[in-house]
């Protein structure tokens, strides 16, 4: 069909105008690439299948977890975990084909024919990366998707669970509370997180002053490595346990499963969501909430969002022709005990913000669950269980560390950049407590004792295009740009869950260690070294290598 396509095209030229022939050569070679995607995704998808089967692989188990590009269920696989509708346009780089194992054997022989054929994973567990690195790339790849992978095994005898790494943290909180209600487990707030990526990136949630993050709480782990060999923390070692628990597992091989130590929660825990405006001295609470938010009692935590907004009148109309501007400060809390008690702890540590009985909500630890996702009071936890988003915007996410509080003065410059830019957010996430207590080394994840909150920057639209996309994303690097003088320096730190490839990219090249130090300074501080020795150890190679990887050694010239 191209050839004849092609001939016909050939003898309609000679009757074209000769401004047409530079038209005709783009949409020939359009053509010539859009079939030549498609002939090498074919190639690839036979040889790949023909290799699962000299692994062992039963013919009929192989071609039912491929899919290539020319497969029509294909689109749907890509699309089904992309959380980011950035990386979902028609001009987002393609897999090759991708492979969506159902057992561990199957996933250490695609990694062994991954290597064989020459073509690279991104391996997918919930695809909540911010920056799309588990789904795209610019060079020939395909995804090993572990949404198959999803076995959670609760054992509240030992107070253990073994989850897989394609499970969702909604679908671990909900396995948790069938079995205890004075049980549960520290990571994030967003249900529909894949426990892979969540928890080998440190794991940030919102008990993490009680108990600190995810990784802490990790007590062995199942990964396949470079040479597709299946390995348990005893026969992987404590280097590469230590690595894979806040280091990023995709830099070390494929996570299979992690064995998690639960944590014991209260029969009523309490929540609340209070807000508060500049005309509401919203400036005075956030300049005290800095300074009590790292030492107020370790059962509560506390999150600031903050957000440009129109002020309303009292009858709920927007002030002026057009509405003005301001901020609003939304308190969202939660704390691991009874309202009495905690209106008891804010009435000390922070009067300022006026908190009040009525403003309190008593519920069990998987409700909590449920409020801090935004759902509906009384909403059963079987909504845990849904894998799917309701709709997938276009984002961008980045991270700061805050050492010292902001000035009131310039809290108030903050103010009016917010309002100056119009569309991106920030959250203020508390730190101290536990987190204060663990040593920056004990796991990958440095950012422990000195940190009083960590920032997370926010902009989500609606628009498609280009010129859309770069219009957002100057906004939040603005924000990002003036916050500089307030957060830390030397390096200016950031959190590797909230992937931001703005800080630095890897070409995987000659340089690969001087361009994968610039990003892994930020993310590993003084654990970057150790995680780069542990690499050249596992994979000297550098097989496992993405964007923003840990990279090997540089080799002796």
């Amino acid at each position: 069909m191209f050839f004849l396509f092609f001939f016909f095209l050939k003898t309609e030229r000679m009757e074209m105008p000769r401004n047409s022939f530079g038209l005709l050569h783009l949409l020939l070679g359009f053509l010539f690439l859009f079939v030549s995607s498609y002939a090498t995704s074919d190639s690839v998808y036979d040889n790949f299948l023909q290799c699962l089967t000299n692994h062992s692989i039963p013919p009929d188990q192989a071609s039912s977890i491929v899919y290539a590009q020319t497969n029509p269920s294909f689109p749907n696989v890509l699309q089904s975990y992309i959380r980011n509708q950035r990386f979902n346009t028609s001009s987002t780089p393609k897999p090759l084909i991708i492979v969506t194992p159902t057992d561990e054997s199957q996933v250490s022989a695609a990694i062994i024919c991954s290597r064989n054929i020459g073509i690279q994973p991104r391996i997918r567990s919930g695809g909540h990366d911010y920056d799309g690195l588990s789904y795209v790339s610019d060079v020939p790849f395909f995804i090993l998707d572990l949404f198959n992978f999803r076995s959670i095994d609760v054992n509240i005898n030992d107070e253990t669970a073994w989850v897989q790494a394609g499970a969702t943290m909604g679908e671990l909180y909900y396995r948790i509370s069938e079995k205890s209600k004075v049980h549960g487990f520290p990571g994030g707030v967003c249900p529909t997180l894949g426990v892979g990526g969540h928890l080998s990136g440190g794991g940030y949630g919102n008990m993490l002053r009680k108990y600190g993050l995810s990784v802490d709480h990790i007590v062995d782990a199942r990964i396949v490595n470079v040479n597709g060999s299946i390995l348990d923390r005893k026969s992987m070692g404590e280097d590469l346990f230590w690595a894979i628990r806040g280091g990023g597992g995709a830099s070390f091989g494929v996570i299979l499963s992690y064995k998690i130590k639960l944590v014991k929660v209260p029969e009523i825990v309490t929540v609340f969501r209070v807000e508060r405006t500049l005309a509401e001295s919203a400036t005075n609470i956030v300049y005290k909430w800095q300074h009590i938010t790292d030492k107020i009692d370790n059962d509560l935590f506390m999150r600031l969002l903050l957000q440009p907004v129109t002020a309303k009148s009292d009858d709920g109309s927007a002030k002026g022709d057009e509405g003005s501007k301001t901020v609003r400060v939304s308190f969202i809390s939660l704390f691991l005990g009874d309202a009495n008690r905690m209106i008891s702890v804010m009435n000390k540590d922070f009067p300022e913000l006026g908190l009040k009985k009525e403003d309190c909500i008593e519920m069990s630890w998987i409700e909590s669950v449920l409020y801090w996702a935004n759902f509906d009071n009384g909403t059963s936890a079987n909504v845990l269980l849904n894998r799917t988003l309701g709709s997938v915007g276009y984002l961008k996410r980045k991270s700061d560390y805050v050492q010292n509080p902001i000035s009131k003065n310039d809290l108030e410059g903050l103010w009016k950049k917010l309002i100056e830019l119009g569309k991106p957010g920030m959250v203020f996430n508390s730190y101290g407590g536990r987190m204060s207590e663990i040593p920056a080394s004990e796991t990958p994840f440095p950012h422990r004792a000195g940190n009083i909150f960590k920032i997370q920057y926010s902009v989500g639209w609606t628009e498609e295009g280009d010129e859309a996309d770069q219009k957002y994303l100057n906004l939040i690097r603005e924000l990002y740009s003036y916050m500089t003088p307030f957060v830390s320096n030397s390096p200016r730190a950031a959190f590797l869950n909230y992937r931001d490839v703005d800080i630095g990219i890897n070409q995987n090249g000659k340089d690969s260690f001087q361009e994968g130090k610039v990003y892994g300074d930020k993310y590993f501080l003084n654990n970057f070294q150790r995680l780069v020795i542990v690499k050249t150890a596992v994979d000297p190679e550098n097989f496992f290598q993405y964007e923003q990887s840990i990279p090997t050694l540089p080799k002796d010239d």
